[in-house]
């Protein structure tokens, strides 16, 4: 009797600790839980901390009848933090606020780049690398203005698989280029490009509600025109850069060549903005006219 009192207590202890540890899970097919989960790939479920994404990869260039070129390398980081928004019937969401750094850094010495000798032109021209800040979103709720969950959001829109988990974010670009004209509607010169993102991880650190973020690794690819600083004048062709990375614990996580960067030439990269930043977001070719001043394209006679 004694025993079979002792495997009662057993069993009941044993299903009190697998109720306790299933109600820590965060239900993927929920709009809340969905929500929460994205945040926790963004960045993190407390307010105000300071979450790193990091990645390196290569660019290349492509033009029609020509052999792909290898012409330098990237390294890149964000540092981001959410802020937690009450949208009354449209539920809690999370304001994200981020800066970032890519740098266009040697083939051989990953070493970030002063200059580049342009191989279709000859010309050595200065390398501008990107330091925007920032670059922010808006909340995303997870519920309507009549507090329904539209379909997109009712649960997670990754793919899981056993004990993981992934997500494509493919992000088609067509704008107004700051660096162009007031005649782009009539002449072209739009920006025109592509962000394709890839996030990836373990299930257990993204449902954990003990953990604050989870381990997420990233994919980043973009399909662009010639960067400005390259002095192409509108040469026929595009660039591709592919890039993969992960959020790191710390900025000490990062590699020496992106800590000592930012340690001698942009320190506040070390912080994210505040969370009620307000200002409009930063691109590479709005920060490359803040420094760059345009010149007049030279007439030339044929030859």
């Amino acid at each position: 009797m004694k025993k079979l009192k002792l495997a009662s207590l057993l069993l009941l202890a044993s299903t009190s600790f697998n109720s306790a540890f299933a109600a820590t899970k965060i239900d993927l097919n929920t709009p809340e839980g969905a929500n929460t989960a994205m945040r926790k790939i963004q960045c993190s479920t407390i307010d105000d901390k300071p979450v790193f994404y990091w990645w390196k990869g290569k660019v290349f260039s492509r033009r029609q009848g020509e052999v792909d070129k290898h012409i330098f390398n990237v390294e890149g980081m964000n540092v981001r933090t959410c802020g937690t928004v009450d949208g009354g019937k449209k539920g809690e969401a999370y304001r994200l606020v981020t800066r970032e750094i890519l740098l266009y850094t040697d083939k051989e010495t990953g070493q970030p780049l002063d200059t580049w000798e342009n191989p279709w032109t000859n010309e050595v021209v200065d390398v501008h690398h990107v330091l925007n800040d920032p670059v922010n979103q808006p909340p995303s709720f997870p519920r309507n203005e009549d507090g329904s969950a539209s379909p997109w959001k009712q649960k997670f829109g990754g793919d899981i698989n056993g004990d993981y988990w992934w997500m494509t974010f493919p992000v088609p670009l067509f704008y107004h280029n700051d660096l162009g004209g007031d005649y782009q509607k009539q002449v072209g010169g739009v920006y025109h490009a592509s962000e394709l993102f890839n996030f990836s991880g373990d299930l257990e650190s993204l449902t954990s509600s003990e953990k604050d973020t989870a381990d997420v690794h990233v994919g980043w690819v973009r399909i662009s025109d010639w960067l400005p600083f390259m002095m192409m004048s509108g040469r026929e062709g595009s660039i591709y850069i592919h890039t993969a990375g992960r959020k790191v614990d710390s900025f000490d996580d990062m590699g020496e060549v992106m800590k000592t960067f930012i340690n001698e030439h942009a320190p506040k990269y070390k912080m994210p903005p505040p969370t009620d930043d307000d200002r409009p977001n930063e691109t590479s070719w709005t920060g490359y006219k803040k420094v760059v001043k345009g010149e007049e394209f030279k007439r030339q006679r044929a030859q």
